[in-house]
């Protein structure tokens, strides 16, 4: 069976990535995940102070951009890759509501997403991979076999979201997680460069009342459809 590339967009908290993993590893595939690579950014820009407020100060990131290296290693015990930057291990750093309500403007700056879509592109050439992201389908793999665009309301996303930070122990705000939300959501589809939006040839799924397992099932019929032929 020749192997596909399966580019999985949509709209922030709903799913992809917990999809796009769990097929991954149902199929063999490799999963990428494209918004822990904007988010590892961010996480640089304040780890080094180039964040106040939501001002980026761009020109000396711009500068930096060499110093920063993104990758992913297998996680032994989960079976799932965790993000390192510049070889740290920056999975839970990156999950965070500060990063959150940062990743949007970061994403949005042009030399950020160029220099992040050559490293995606590079890293899907040889095939059989899944990606998840906001311009997967539109603009890194516009070729690719499968295509789908994920959303879900806003109410049941900020519930995701809390409810996946309180597991983590970490303090949060239903309000403040949905204010989050609807923000990056404005961001996403209205910054200039790469906007969210769905590809015409993408099927669209609506998770809102869908539980993982059947997300699962939903998905893996989709990749058998396209690879049997």
């Amino acid at each position: 069976m020749n192997k596909i590339t399966i580019a999985i967009d949509g709209h922030s908290s709903c799913g992809k990535s917990t999809m796009a993993k769990d097929l991954a590893k149902e199929i063999g595939y490799v999963y990428i995940d494209t918004g822990a690579m904007y988010r590892a950014v961010t996480l640089f820009c304040l780890q080094n102070g180039l964040i106040k407020d939501e001002v980026i100060n761009t020109e000396e990131l711009k500068k930096r951009m060499n110093d920063i290296s993104i990758t992913f290693q297998l996680n032994p015990a989960t079976g799932r890759p965790d993000t390192y930057l510049n070889g740290i291990c920056v999975e839970n750093k990156i999950r965070t509501l500060e990063v959150s309500g940062k990743v949007s403007y970061v994403a949005a700056l042009d030399f950020v997403r160029e220099a992040m879509v050559d490293l995606q592109r590079l890293m899907g050439e040889a095939k059989g991979v899944i990606m998840d992201g906001r311009d997967i389908g539109t603009v890194v793999f516009p070729n690719a076999e499968l295509k789908i665009f994920v959303t879900a309301s806003d109410e049941i996303r900020a519930q995701r979201r809390y409810d996946e930070l309180i597991a983590k122990g970490e303090k949060c705000n239903m309000e403040e997680i949905l204010t989050n939300i609807r923000e990056r959501d404005r961001i996403d589809s209205t910054r200039a460069v790469s906007p969210l939006r769905k590809a015409e040839d993408a099927i669209v799924l609506d998770n809102s009342h869908m539980t993982i397992p059947e997300q699962k099932e939903w998905l893996l019929a989709q990749f058998q459809r396209v690879t049997a032929g």
